[in-house]
């Protein structure tokens, strides 16, 4: 094997050679992409220097890119393939939909069928309203939010994830000090109080304190889908202290959503929010979005009961809300999801996927971190060379900064590279999504690549042992 000097590490490394042998193909479609697409990519998660893997098809669990290489998927669509990929019922519900039309641009029966199924499924789910993504549902949820209680200030936190849009860009995936990202007003962002979470007691302080707060909004999972997780206790405290004071507590389940079990997090935790925006999952693996909750919160897009109360409705239009295709999908996808166990077969195997995991760390002496909530699991990497024993890891004890805000960069890079020189394919965390059709052969896959890419990584003096 010969090495490559690249851009990732400015350092030879025989990780990055043998990923850029393997992906000729890749590399050829990054070059013919960074012509027309900013950085080569249409999502940021997608990014990967020196490129990332182009996939030509996938099914259960795997997937292939165009060089043919096969991959054990832990992306899983961002978290929207809780039924893996390609699953048939779902492709034949969307086959046949697809023949009789793609767009209405009218009402039609499926659309009421989805919605049924997540009032059924959901906790907090009186009405729902549909749209095109979850973006889209963070925007109207806060639109909404505002509207109900008359006031305008978001209580976020540091490092939760509610979509692109401006209102939630800032403290996101940057910015943590509350300063605004480019393109984004600051007067925007001052409208954000962003919190930690590692002091439940400040924030309920701060809602009991103040009267102009709206809503209060967080990933019941902990920020980016569990990277830096709550605090026991924590999602009750803001249950109770929101019902006191008349804030509406606004749940995001756009990944936990029929993840943590069939009815979210908010099921899984016994705990109901007054709103909860929804997507992946909830479309079936097709674009589609939604925000659900009170009626009486939601009754504000309602025409009749706008005018019968003499009050501004709320505008919300969208071309692609609830688009049949996607509504094929999502119904086929939420009644296997009712009917079939997914969510908890899912959470099984990422259980057992996170002890095969630990144990490799441990019997390569890695001082490295392996957790996660639900089907999902992450890799702490150790970004800052802390005293780390794998077999007693406890993220809460290392806190945002380490969890979260220090962990892309090279190290990141070549671990991704690594894992898929040897057929494993996991997010940029890193770390993935489990499906209910991963089992013991992506398992035993996911353990090799490790092991494999450790050693590797040994060797390149990146990590060194405990």
């Amino acid at each position: 094997m010969t090495a490559d000097k690249t851009a990732s590490t400015g350092t030879n490394s025989a990780i990055v050679a043998d990923y850029r042998a393997r992906t000729g193909g890749s590399g050829a479609l990054f070059e013919r992409a960074r012509k027309v697409l900013p950085s080569g990519i249409t999502h940021d998660a997608r990014y990967l220097d020196p490129y990332s893997i182009h996939v030509s098809r996938a099914a259960g669990p795997r997937k292939w890119d165009v060089d043919g290489n096969e991959y054990v998927d832990y992306f899983g669509g961002h978290g929207a393939m809780l039924l893996g990929h390609s699953h048939p019922a779902v492709i034949e519900a969307v086959k046949r939909q697809i023949e009789l039309g793609t767009h209405y641009g009218s009402s039609h029966e499926l659309e009421v069928r989805w919605a049924e199924l997540v009032c059924e499924l959901i906790p907090s789910a009186e009405k729902v309203r549909f749209t095109a993504s979850g973006t889209e549902a963070s925007h109207m949820a806060i639109r909404l939010a505002r509207a109900h209680t008359g006031k305008d200030k978001i209580v976020r936190f540091v490092g939760h994830f509610h979509g692109w849009h401006d209102a939630v860009a800032g403290g996101a995936t940057s910015h943590y000090d509350g300063s605004s990202p480019p393109g984004v007003a600051q007067g925007v962002t001052d409208l954000s109080i962003l919190m930690p979470t590692d002091d439940v007691g400040a924030v309920v302080h701060l809602l009991e304190s103040r009267d102009d707060i709206a809503v209060v909004m967080f990933e019941p999972s902990g920020a980016s889908w569990g990277q830096v997780p709550l605090p026991p206790g924590f999602v009750q405290a803001i249950r109770d202290v929101t019902a006191r004071r008349g804030i509406v507590m606004l749940m995001d389940e756009v990944i936990t959503g029929f993840r943590w079990s069939s009815g979210g997090a908010q099921k899984a935790l016994g705990v109901t929010p007054d709103l909860c925006i929804l997507a992946k999952i909830v479309a079936g693996g097709l674009p589609g979005g939604a925000v659900a909750g009170k009626r009486e919160i939601l009754d504000q897009i309602d025409f009749a009961v706008s005018a019968a109360r003499k009050r501004d409705k709320i505008s919300h239009p969208g071309t692609f809300n609830a688009n049949p295709l996607s509504a094929a999908a999502a119904v086929t996808a939420l009644s296997l999801v009712r009917d079939e166990d997914l969510a908890e077969k899912a959470n099984r195997t990422a259980a057992e996927l996170r002890a095969a995991l630990r144990e490799v760390l441990i019997q390569e002496s890695v001082p490295w971190g392996i957790y996660g909530q639900s089907s999902t699991f992450l890799i702490y990497p150790n970004p800052t060379g802390e005293k780390v024993d794998p077999a007693t890891f406890e993220p809460l004890k290392y806190g945002f900064a380490k969890l979260k805000g220090a962990r892309s960069g090279p190290l990141t890079g070549k671990i991704r590279m690594g894992l898929m020189s040897h057929g494993v394919d996991v997010m940029g965390a890193p770390g993935g999504f489990v499906s209910a059709t991963h089992g013991g052969a992506e398992i035993e896959r996911t353990v090799h690549a490790l092991r494999q890419t450790v050693r590797a990584l040994k060797a390149e003096r990146e990590v060194k042992a405990a």
